[in-house]
């Protein structure tokens, strides 16, 4: 049995499709706002590198490791990719990561919603007891935006990654326990509700 099983997941603001190779094309597109994959900080596949980095987020969702997603906007085009990893169906805990946007959507309600949706789904439907979030310690945009979640810091694992540039990552580790996830919910539909 594959937990947590494909699935989409929709809202107001966007909608997120279990990932296929179908979908390279527009997720190159997607890249290209914003040269994404020039970040030295984060990693998002090249146009080039698009179909290499579907082919490897589809084999770990096939060792039951990962569950990616392609991210649509409101209109229907894709904006981006998103995934559960590092998925540990014994003790019921996920990571939501490897996510990436165009920068046309940055910073708007759509992140806000694929997460409270994800975590909705990881916290009342596979009752995972945490879920995870991580970054790289100088990736500070999106330090801000997890902690905009309501997720708190765990701590920081120095030098835990070698990045493609040779340099080494420190990760920030973050997480939202299920105790936790009544008041980050409300948190979130306010932050979806309030006014802009």
């Amino acid at each position: 049995m594959n937990w947590p099983a494909p699935l989409t997941l929709s809202g107001r603001h966007m909608r997120l499709e279990p990932l296929a190779l179908v979908h390279a094309d527009t997720l190159c597109d997607a890249a290209r706002d914003g040269d994404l994959w020039q970040l030295w900080y984060t990693s998002v596949p090249s146009p080039e590198g698009m179909v290499k980095e579907i082919e490897r987020r589809l084999a770990l969702q096939a060792a039951g490791s990962m569950l990616p997603f392609t991210v649509f906007d409101a209109a229907g085009k894709v904006v981006g990719m998103t995934t559960y990893m590092n998925i540990d169906a014994v003790h019921r805990r996920v990571e939501i990561g490897s996510t990436w946007y165009a920068s046309r959507v940055q910073r708007t309600s759509l992140n806000t919603e694929a997460k409270r949706m994800l975590l909705a789904h990881a916290f009342d439907v596979l009752g995972c007891i945490a879920v995870e979030l991580r970054t790289h310690r100088l990736n500070t945009q999106s330090r801000r935006a997890i902690e905009r979640l309501g997720a708190q810091l765990d701590g920081i694992l120095r030098h835990h990654q070698r990045a493609a540039d040779g340099s080494l990552r420190d990760t920030c580790v973050y997480s939202i326990t299920a105790p936790e996830w009544p008041a980050v919910r409300s948190h979130l539909d306010w932050q979806l509700e309030r006014p802009r």
